[in-house]
């Protein structure tokens, strides 16, 4: 058995680094490394507790609004305050817009570059795919690039600005939108529409949405030549490089619930394990540390009472990511994830059928642009001007509170604690710590670990092109992994 470390991993966020293990032709066995510790849990002890909606969203500079929304509902818990009816609809367009915008920027920068890569340049496709997205010189990303600049346009009406909008509170939003802004919104959305149905689908949206199983995916995609759209164009790649059998991991799936509003949600929260549904029990979440450069605590950890101490002189640990479990289990987050627990068809029959993969995991993904771009349409046009935006109430000097929401890459969570007034303890579990989660007390590696057993290692490869596909079909975002 030989070792070889891969990394660090171009066009993914943040520091990451992959340790395998291979026998033969095959990876045997995985270690994830998440390579850089940046404090925030710790920055924020001690501080007032409006200043998480300051710090929190510079985890991270692509999904500040995920970190902004889970802060604000962490202080909404524990302050008891209720957010109105317009702020719930603002909340949602603004966290949609970003959510989107990352997933597009995913897999038209992040994943399709890979089959430009020279290692596929005798497969009949390359030539295709190589003029497309290849980086910096395809057309693709020139394509989205400009469309997205137009889409983002709604979260400056909405939040400001982004990265890093001030206007997400636990009560709802600053800022209150007229009449001729909504038709504005309406029509960027209409534009935005526009480029995903001629570029990125080929087909109208709701066509796309209505898509049922497999076997209904393969026949749309075989109306049109491959090169008609990128979707098209992705799943004749992959149908040839067969990415249903790459990366599979322990299919157990997670989700808090996306875009809440009046007690319901646009994907319903649940886990989903053995082709059934259960309810997510907050209870059972923790956090191990025996195998994370942190000083251990003996025991796994809920995040209520989590902690946080840096120690690098730590030699059986090796990674700056805890190691997070449900009930002790091992759960996979993300739009897969999101997807298979909400019930969309198509979803749960590639999981029963192939499980969680890099065919799945995209797939997923880009069904929820369009899914999320239908219901961003109908949020705009249910906001009322002139009704109230944001309600306001004051914090206990000591209190609690959870904020739970969906980022593009998964489940976010901030467990917050306020004693005398200031926050006593904060903790963060982001989606990539669940998904690239070193091993835990039981030896039991994590989603990334798991989905890597098993990849074909081609010869003379030192930085396996099966090992960055798995990768990037997760969509890591490793500076929320290491906040």
């Amino acid at each position: 058995m030989t070792r070889i470390i891969v990394g660090p991993f171009n066009r993914v966020e943040g520091d990451l680094e992959v340790k395998l293990d291979i026998s033969g032709n095959a990876v045997r066995q995985a270690f994830v490394v998440s390579t850089l510790y940046r404090g925030f849990e710790r920055i924020l002890k001690g501080k007032a507790p409006a200043d998480a909606l300051v710090y929190a969203p510079r985890i991270c500079g692509i999904c500040s609004v995920s970190q902004s929304v889970a802060a604000a509902k962490a202080l909404a818990a524990a302050g008891g305050i209720a957010t109105p009816e317009n702020g719930v609809l603002a909340i949602n367009t603004i966290h949609a817009t970003e959510n989107i915008a990352d997933h597009l920027t995913h897999f038209y920068l992040f994943f399709m570059p890979d089959f430009a890569r020279a290692v596929y340049a005798r497969d009949p496709w390359y030539e295709t795919v190589a003029e497309r997205f290849t980086a910096i010189k395809g057309t693709a990303a020139g394509d989205m690039l400009s469309a997205r600049a137009q889409f983002m346009h709604i979260m400056g009406i909405l939040a400001g600005k982004w990265p890093h909008t001030l206007s997400i509170q636990p009560g709802g939003t600053t800022r209150s939108v007229a009449p001729n802004e909504i038709a504005r919104m309406s029509a960027i959305l209409m534009g935005f529409r526009r480029f995903l149905e001629r570029s990125l689908f080929g087909d109208a949206l709701e066509r796309v949405i209505a898509l049922e199983s497999r076997d209904a995916l393969d026949a749309w995609a075989e109306e049109r030549r491959p090169e008609s759209s990128d979707f098209r164009l992705f799943l004749h790649v992959s149908r040839a490089l067969e990415l249903d059998a790459l990366g599979r991991a322990g299919d157990r799936f997670m989700s808090y619930g996306a875009y809440a509003r009046d007690g319901q949600h646009l994907f319903a929260p649940g886990v989903w394990h053995e082709d059934r549904v259960a309810p997510v029990n907050l209870d059972d979440v923790s956090e191990d540390s025996s195998h994370a450069w942190y000083e251990r605590p003996g025991v796994a950890e809920h995040p209520f009472s989590g902690t946080t101490v840096a120690d690098a002189s730590r030699t059986d640990a090796y990674s700056w990511c805890k190691a997070p479990r449900l009930r002790g289990a091992v759960v996979e987050v993300g739009a897969l994830a999101r997807q298979v627990v909400a019930g969309h068809p198509l979803i749960r029959d590639l999981v029963r059928s192939g499980g969680g993969n890099v065919h799945s995991r995209v797939v997923a993904r880009v069904l929820e642009i369009a899914l999320v771009t239908v219901a961003m349409e109908g949020w705009v046009r249910q906001i009322i001007p002139g009704e109230t935006f944001c309600s306001h109430g004051e914090l206990p000097r000591s209190c609690s509170g959870a904020g739970l929401t969906e980022a593009a890459r998964g489940s976010l969570g901030h467990w917050l604690k306020v004693s005398k007034g200031e926050i006593e303890n904060y903790q963060i579990i982001a989606p990539t710590t669940w998904n690239f989660s070193p091993r835990d007390a039981a030896g039991n590696p994590g989603a990334l670990e798991q989905a890597l057993v098993g990849a074909p290692i081609r010869p003379g490869e030192s930085e396996p092109v099966s090992v960055q596909h798995i990768v990037r079909s997760f969509d890591p975002c490793l500076v929320c992994t290491v906040h």
